[in-house]
């Protein structure tokens, strides 16, 4: 008789412990590339930041140098005496800047503890989504109400007030970070362990005096990044300040006066009117470049105040 062969079924080459690990490195190389991409942006950016201005200062030698750029106190690449100063588009960047978080930071502070000790559940639950909507708000929009709202208002007060200033501007970036800096301060607060607070309590404290001096200090490393973020977001901010705070480079320190910061500089002569590649377009990469790293001197201060506290606390 002949003999029949009988047919094994076939097995997979791959055991599941393979193919689990497999997926594994597939989930992991994906993460990596995520991660990844957001470092390659920033260097790209970096780079041609760094190029341009490289060529700025090469091609344009005998015209401006870096000391002159970094002292001279007139921005006026635009005209027949043209002058390099970037110091007047920093110093109003600067004015801006402070004014705003004048503003941000103590409502955002006091805004956050009391959603984190002091608000019912449902207040909490209405209050802090509105406050969030704010962030969503076109910043041309607020650009607009600082112009044509909140500078009428000021005048009232200020009646030598010019229609366009950099208090305006400021006080309505303030009311636009609130929300950065409340919501992750808030975080931040509600993060503190319950038995610190209870503790509190039993030594007879209030719930004033715990939020100011038990939960305040332990979650200071995290308010203390809400700040930077602000500070970050206020530094480039460019609608509000275009629209609110004049078109006009002046090198001063009086929130009162109209000037020009950097931002609004950039977008100024991105609008296509400057030819690419010429002198007066190339200036936007040496005072983007600026811009740059001043928010990495910020970012790394913040960093270092934020370990700081976080060891103490």
């Amino acid at each position: 008789m002949a003999r029949t062969s009988v047919r094994q079924p076939q097995t997979s080459a791959l055991s599941p412990k393979a193919l689990r690990d497999i997926r594994e490195k597939v989930i992991e190389s994906i993460l990596f590339l995520a991660a990844f991409s957001s470092v390659a942006i920033t260097l790209g950016i970096l780079s041609i930041l760094v190029y341009e201005t490289f060529q700025f200062f090469y091609q344009h030698a005998d015209e401006v140098t870096i000391w002159q750029f970094f002292t001279d106190t007139q921005w006026t690449p635009l005209f027949d005496d043209k002058h390099f100063g970037v110091m007047t588009l920093i110093s109003a960047t600067l004015v801006t800047t402070f004014v705003a978080l004048c503003v941000a930071i103590p409502f955002g502070t006091i805004t956050a503890i009391y959603l984190s000790e002091f608000a019912p559940v449902t207040v909490r639950e209405i209050v802090k989504p509105a406050l969030e909507l704010l962030a969503g708000v076109p910043t041309v929009v607020y650009g607009y109400f600082a112009l044509l709202f909140v500078t009428p208002l000021l005048q009232v007060i200020l009646p030598n007030l010019p229609f366009s200033n950099m208090l305006s501007a400021g006080v309505v970036m303030g009311i636009m970070i609130i929300p950065y800096i409340s919501s992750l301060s808030e975080d931040a607060m509600r993060s503190v362990p319950d038995y610190l607070r209870e503790g509190s309590y039993a030594t007879g404290a209030t719930r004033f005096q715990t939020a100011i001096n038990v939960i305040l200090p332990s979650a200071i490393s995290g308010i203390s990044a809400a700040y930077i973020l602000g500070i970050s977001r206020a530094i480039g901010e460019t609608m509000v300040v275009a629209i609110a705070a004049g078109g006009q480079p002046n090198f001063t320190f009086n929130p009162m006066d109209p000037a020009q910061t950097m931002t609004a500089y950039i977008v100024s002569v991105s609008k296509g009117d400057i030819p690419y590649g010429s002198l007066e377009y190339q200036t936007i990469f040496a005072v983007g470049l600026t811009l740059l790293l001043m928010t990495l001197i910020f970012n790394i201060v913040g960093h270092i105040l934020t370990k700081h506290y976080r060891e103490v606390y």
